[in-house]
């Protein structure tokens, strides 16, 4: 199983459009993040995780070949705004979406005309599916497991992903986490014992619906797993460099394009 980070940046991108600032005008291209987003692949799978509205820009470096599902964290823009990019993939046949009941909602509401009863040829063919936390379910060769994380006071989902051929408590388990400002006991169990954690860090001073720098490794930290990227960084977090090598060595900032084997 392998994941590639798409993208790694919050809402506004960086750059952010207007800014000066000395992350924004850093000659590193790790420095240059657009929304998140990640796609995950086996020999036989291919999963993406949120589909913002810089999609196309991001799928553009990948091969062109079927996507077997789409899971979606959140009902926010910059998590479902590239929706209707997939149309080209559509081709391989009907896209499975999963996003829950807030997020299903919220997509009727933007793509209307993908879900109307007489649909105008073209449109990106979507079979949306309505999940819940802590009801598995299973794509291609991957149990999934959607986990509760709250961004402020809005309930939204992480994932726990594992090959078929491993157990659901084993390490060879990724767990994926944008946009958290707290998490409840009850979903701890189901962060536990992953071998590798990718999670948000937005910036270094405090924010009300998102972790900073500081609470994301303390969080990393308690989790332990063998490896923690940090995602959802803006420009106020500091330059990637700077940051990661301020970081123990296990727990470091993800940057676009990055290829991670698990």
């Amino acid at each position: 199983m392998k994941l590639t980070f798409l993208g790694t940046g919050t809402s506004c991108g960086v750059p952010t459009i207007g800014c000066q600032c000395y992350t924004c005008t850093s000659p590193d291209s790790h420095d240059k993040r657009l929304r998140c987003s990640a796609l995950i692949e086996t020999e036989q799978t291919r999963l993406l995780i949120d589909c913002g509205p810089d999609f196309r820009q991001q799928i553009m470096s990948q091969p062109f070949r079927k996507i077997d599902g789409i899971l979606i964290t959140h009902a926010h823009y910059d998590h479902m705004g590239g929706m209707d990019d997939i149309r080209p993939y559509c081709q391989f046949g009907e896209i499975n979406v999963y996003a829950d009941p807030i997020a299903r909602k919220n997509m009727l509401e933007m793509l209307p005309y993908c879900f109307a009863e007489n649909r105008y040829p073209g449109v990106p063919a979507i079979q949306l599916h309505e999940i819940h936390k802590h009801e598995s379910f299973c794509i291609g060769d991957l149990d999934i497991i959607p986990l509760e994380v709250m961004h402020h006071d809005l309930p939204i989902l992480g994932y726990r992903i594992t090959p078929h051929t491993s157990q659901p408590s084993s390490h060879s388990s990724l767990v994926y986490i944008t946009d958290m400002k707290t998490i409840n006991e009850e979903e701890i169990q189901y962060v536990q014992a992953c071998d590798t954690l990718i999670v948000n860090a937005l910036r270094q001073q405090p924010h009300h619906s998102h972790q900073t720098l500081a609470e994301a490794v303390s969080f990393a930290q308690r989790i332990g797993a063998r490896k923690t990227w940090l995602i959802h960084s803006s420009h106020h977090i500091g330059r990637h460099a700077e940051v990661n090598a301020s970081l123990p060595s296990n727990i470091q900032m993800a940057y676009d394009g990055q290829v991670v084997s698990l």
